[in-house]
Parts: structure tokens; sequence; C-alpha cells
């Protein structure tokens, strides 16, 4: 049964969202149609757009994103201190660059209400703006809406260009978040569109490694890059940083990538990377996972106990993924 999606959104258990797109009866609306033998691959390059503008006006940070051509993937950081913690310029200025500003508001701006009661009418319209710039559902719809808009207007035609409403998976904790991110960032790889990370075209992994090779170099790209969140740095954890760094994550892209080229589904590669063990995860698990056409979770992703605790929350007997969270975060954390 579909749920509210206030109930599947609790920033008590985890500001990290895995959030996934499907084009309508999965056609292939974002890439080549063979059905049709029609070339939708620019709107790739609009999702990438669209990304990048979203991560400058609303306060939810992108983690990672893969666009393919008939769904995309999302991991997103929820950062509603920092909605909270805009002037009122600030959020009119970034509301500003999505829709107008409703008549009341800017003539608050302007300076122009009457009296206290319109200023206070203004303010409370603000209030709901702010809230909006710092919520998933918000984010969600100002990305398909406007990709769905943009698309029909190119076809030519009206109707649903995504088959519903946005999919959400809560990730509980630093190996769910880990796990799913590598699990996005390798969606070219597993299909066999892209040999390599580096090559994986819209994709924030490509997208990571290429300002981690030249860090100074500006040129003009188009699609403008998304801005990401940063990963620890060394010596220097930032709480509001990705709990992991990035050579041990890059690390983990090159392992992965080549044990899901080569079909090793039930064997595991030499070398088995640290990061894996640092934060619990069963290698064999975690490769059957990426091998995969997706995670067998439910509304959320996490270890066992993480996902008991989120069932607690929700006043549910269990969630689903309990079987999936024993074969995946088996390994005890040292």
């Amino acid at each position: 049964m579909t749920q509210p999606r206030r109930t599947l959104v609790s920033l008590t258990d985890t500001p990290y969202y895995h959030c996934i797109g499907r084009c309508v009866r999965r056609a292939f609306l974002c890439g080549q149609d063979f059905a049709t033998s029609e070339d939708y691959e620019h709107r790739k390059a609009w999702m990438v757009e669209r990304l990048a503008l979203l991560a400058e006006v609303f306060t939810l940070e992108v983690c990672a994103y893969a666009v393919m051509s008939n769904h995309y993937h999302v991991v997103l950081r929820i950062d509603r201190a920092a909605a909270e913690a805009l002037s009122e310029a600030e959020v009119m200025d970034r509301w500003g660059r999505l829709y107008g500003l409703p008549v009341l508001v800017r003539r608050y701006r302007d300076g122009e209400t009457t009296g206290e009661a319109e200023a206070g009418q203004a303010r409370a319209m603000l209030a709901v703006l702010r809230a909006r710039l710092g919520d998933l559902s918000w984010y969600m719809r100002c990305l398909n809406e406007y990709i769905a808009r943009r698309a029909n207007a190119e076809d030519g035609c009206t109707g649903r260009f995504w088959e519903g409403r946005f999919k959400s998976q809560a990730l509980l904790d630093e190996a769910a978040l880990l796990t799913c991110m590598s699990y996005v960032d390798l969606n070219r790889v597993r299909a066999g569109i892209a040999t390599t990370p580096e090559a994986s075209d819209y994709t924030s992994i490509q997208a990571r490694i290429r300002r981690h090779r030249e860090p100074f170099v500006i040129r003009p790209t188009k699609p403008a890059p998304v801005r990401l969140l940063p990963f620890q740095e060394l010596g220097n954890p930032a709480p509001e940083h990705l709990p992991f760094g990035f050579l041990d994550y890059l690390a983990l892209m090159d392992w992965t990538g080549r044990a899901v080229l080569e079909h090793k589904h039930g064997a595991i590669p030499a070398q088995v990377p640290p990061i894996l063990e640092r934060l619990g995860i069963a290698p064999a698990g975690y490769l059957k996972t990426m091998c995969r056409s997706g995670i067998r979770f439910g509304t959320a992703v996490g270890r066992v106990e993480s996902l008991r605790d989120a069932a607690r929350q929700l006043q549910r007997r269990c969630l689903r993924g309990i079987g999936e969270a024993r074969l995946l975060f088996s390994t005890p954390v040292g």
C-alpha cells in the first residue's frame, strides 16, 4: 500500500535518502528509444543541469546521482537547519530562481506593504517558502515537474512523463549510505554502458574523479557540474561531510567495478577494500547487491538494528529488508 511521504521521511532517523524516478512504462524517454527509434539522449543533460540548479537553491546536498535512459537515481542529504538559517532575502532570492514570488512577498521585499498586518502575512508566506527549501518532496517535485514539462513541450504532447511519484529509501547508517552511493555510482558500469567509473557519463563518480584529477582547471562544461557533498578530509573530519574519505571510496569503486564487469557474482576478488571491513559490510553480500538490478530493501536501508529502531519510531512491527540486512551487513564493526 502507498504510504504518505511524511511517514517515510524522518530526520530523527537519518538525513540521507535514496530517491528513484522512472519514466512512464519504463520507456527510454531519456536515451535511445528502440521502440520508436527516437534519440532522447540530450535529456540526460537536462537532468544534470536541473540537479545543478536545485543544489544551489535548496538546502539539500547531493551525495550521488546517475541518469539512465529510463530512470535516474539521486542520493540526498537533507539539511533543514540550513534552511532555517537562511535570511528572508536569501529565501526570496532562492525561491525566485524557480518560481515567481507571491505578490504580497514582492511588496514586502520592496517595502511597499501598507501595515504590520500585511507584513506579518508576507513573513508567514516566507516561512512556508523557507520550509520548502529544506523539503525532500518539494526538491523532487521541482526536478520531476520541470523535466516532464520540458519533454512534453518538445514532443508536443501532454500526460505523464514519470510513472508516478518518486520512490525513496531512508539510509539509516553509514554502511547503508556507502552501499547505496556505490550502487548509484556504478549504475552505468553494471548496465554495461561504461567500462570504468570515470567513463560513466551523467554520474556523480565521473564528476568527482574529474575534479580530483584537475582541481584547478576551469572549463566551460555542459551540462553544468552539480555541487556535490564533500567527503571527509584526511585528518580533518567535518560532521557536515560524508562520513568516509574520497580515496577509500574511489578504491572501492575500482574494486567493485572490476568484479561487476567480470561477472564474479559469487567470487570475492583479492585485496578487499578496508572501508568494507571498517563499516561492517560483508564483501560477498556487497558484491551480490552491486550485481543486482535493485537494492532489495523497502522504504529504508540499514543494519538489522537500524531497521528495528526505525520501525519502532514509525510504530510499525517491522520494515522490509531484515533478511537482506543480515546478509549484507553481517560483518561486525571493529
